[in-house]
């Protein structure tokens, strides 16, 4: 007879596997066209690394290469992820798209004619970086509404897939097209590799999303953004894992063009090859992924890509010839994949639809600010101390990272429902006031037995962080100095029409905790009310 505990975790691993995503059209539509736009872009990455060691092989040049890609994802990911929740996610991404394509093509004349020298080169990697930067939330923020809740994490485990597939074809493609075509070549296939996403952009047809209510406006999205990733643990232990991961693991991406040339003294097919094992390392971690992560469970998991980076760090530093190399690059794929798809399946599944681009673009920001300020810094200690000693010592300061932010937990979505429970009675304005007048002060009033007020009191302070995640800027409780055992509870939001939302963006998960705060004031239903601030009128 079998074991029930076996044919659940065999459903659960079904559930996580690749496969399981590619049952709906609109997924794998996007997902082709990803892949294709994917491999001339790691064409370009390929070839714009090659090239610079031609223009320019000082060491902290080269990494300046993968600093002006990583450098706009700091910059501009939040704002694109805050665009990202109040436009239209579609006609988002083909203008997106279209712009990238032009800044390829006219990158691609300069080099056909000769006319790339390092600034330039720096210039246009700034500008595609840029490109991406804005389009990224969007993408991962589209994710969930191409595939149903349960398949999520088959979803972003596919994604890493493609990412990888692409990766492993991408650079050695682009080292044979360099040696048959010539270096002008992979950044016209770039170029062209566009086209297939804008496709597949136009073909889609998104549900419709109604809120009933005016879109944000971008600074107020901004800011109610930064609040809830403040105010939510489960996010910023992610942000503090993805630091310590993404920090050290920059240093073969800064680097690898000079250790194929320099250090293995091989040329720029070597380069797409090594570059390519890091794309087929992924793809077999990727498939891997679902029994690693129902054995280890996702901080053993990142723990172990971690060391598994280290490990490929420390194989790069002793390398002289390429079959070592390779082999490092496999570890290494294999390890980034492990991270990477567990870092974001803990970032989705933290995060409400109303505020996930926002949230992603903060992942994004840490993921390329933590990629960009180490490419430049272990460029740096490259150039003083050579490469050997550069990739240790980022082996060496991985494997502290880890003990580092153990305290830290990721989360893989089981048992939290964050979907809107819409379970807060429409407020009520009796008055003649604009929508966007405020602030509004909200208190709620509870009567508890005076003997349940320390158990109250626990409760009630697990209200704070979701009355602040939800769009409030000001919490507080205060008790009644004549009457014990009566509590009122006080927030503020900005404005009418911003509360209006916070009714809208209260979880199922919020839910369960109001519940329970309400229970101490089971005699008598909490009495809520509404104050707006007033305007004085003018002398």
């Amino acid at each position: 007879m079998t074991n029930p505990a076996n044919r659940l975790q065999s459903a659960t691993a079904e559930r996580a596997s690749p496969w399981i995503a590619f049952r709906h059209r609109t997924f794998t539509v996007v997902w082709i066209a990803t892949v294709v736009s994917n491999v001339g872009t790691w064409m370009y990455n390929a070839a714009s690394g090659w090239l610079m060691t031609s223009l320019n092989p000082d060491p902290l040049t080269v990494s300046l290469v993968q600093v002006a890609s990583s450098l706009p994802m700091f910059l501009f990911a939040l704002p694109a992820g805050a665009i990202a929740d109040i436009v239209d996610k579609r006609r988002f991404l083909v203008g997106t798209e279209i712009a990238v394509t032009v800044i390829a093509a006219i990158s691609a004349v300069l080099v056909w004619l000769d006319l790339m020298n390092p600034s330039l080169l720096l210039v246009f990697a700034f500008l595609l970086g840029a490109g991406a930067a804005f389009s990224a939330p969007t993408w991962q923020s589209i994710v969930p509404q191409l595939v149903p809740k349960q398949d999520l994490a088959a979803a972003v485990a596919s994604n890493g897939v493609g990412v990888n597939i692409s990766r492993a074809i991408g650079p050695a493609l682009g080292g044979v097209v360099i040696g048959a075509f010539g270096i002008a070549a992979p950044f016209w296939i770039n170029a062209v590799s566009n086209l297939a996403v804008i496709g597949a952009m136009l073909w889609w047809r998104p549900p419709p999303h109604r809120t009933g209510l005016p879109p944000e406006r971008l600074t107020g999205a901004l800011i109610v953004g930064f609040r809830h990733v403040r105010y939510n643990p489960n996010l910023r232990a992610t942000l503090i894992r993805a630091v310590a991961f993404f920090f050290f693991a920059s240093t073969y991406w800064a680097l690898l063009p000079l250790i194929a040339r320099n250090q293995i003294a091989g040329g720029p097919e070597l380069y797409g090859v090594l570059l390519g094992a890091i794309g087929f390392g992924a793809v077999v971690g990727a498939f891997t992924l679902p029994w690693m992560k129902a054995a280890l469970g996702p901080d053993r998991l990142v723990a172990s890509g971690t060391l598994g980076t280290a490990i490929s760090l420390i194989l790069l530093g002793i390398a002289h010839h390429w079959p070592l190399g390779l082999a490092a690059c496999v570890i290494a794929g294999m390890s980034w994949i492990a991270v990477l798809a567990t870092l974001n399946v803990s970032v989705q599944v933290s995060l409400p639809d109303w505020v996930r681009g926002r949230g992603l673009a903060m992942f994004v920001t840490v993921f390329f600010g933590a990629m960009t300020v180490g490419s430049a810094l272990w460029g740096q200690v490259a150039s003083a101390l050579g490469l050997p000693m550069a990739l240790f010592a980022a082996a060496a300061g991985a494997v502290v990272g880890i003990v580092l932010t153990w305290g830290w937990k990721l989360q893989s979505g089981a048992g939290v429902d964050l979907a809107p429970s819409m379970h807060w009675p429409a407020p009520i304005m009796a008055i003649d006031a604009d929508a966007d007048r405020g602030p509004v002060l909200v208190t709620i009033e509870y009567r508890v037995a005076p003997e349940r007020s320390d158990g109250f009191l626990a409760a009630i302070r697990s209200l704070q962080q979701a009355r602040r995640r939800d769009g409030a800027y000001s919490w507080d409780v205060f008790e009644d100095s004549a009457a014990p055992g009566r509590f009122l509870e006080t927030f503020k939001v900005a404005s009418w029409l911003e509360h209006l939302r916070q009714h809208q963006r209260v979880t199922n998960a919020d839910r369960v905790v109001q519940d329970a705060v309400r229970e101490f004031s089971a005699a008598a239903e909490p009495k809520v009310t509404h104050f707006i601030g007033c305007r004085f009128p003018s002398d």
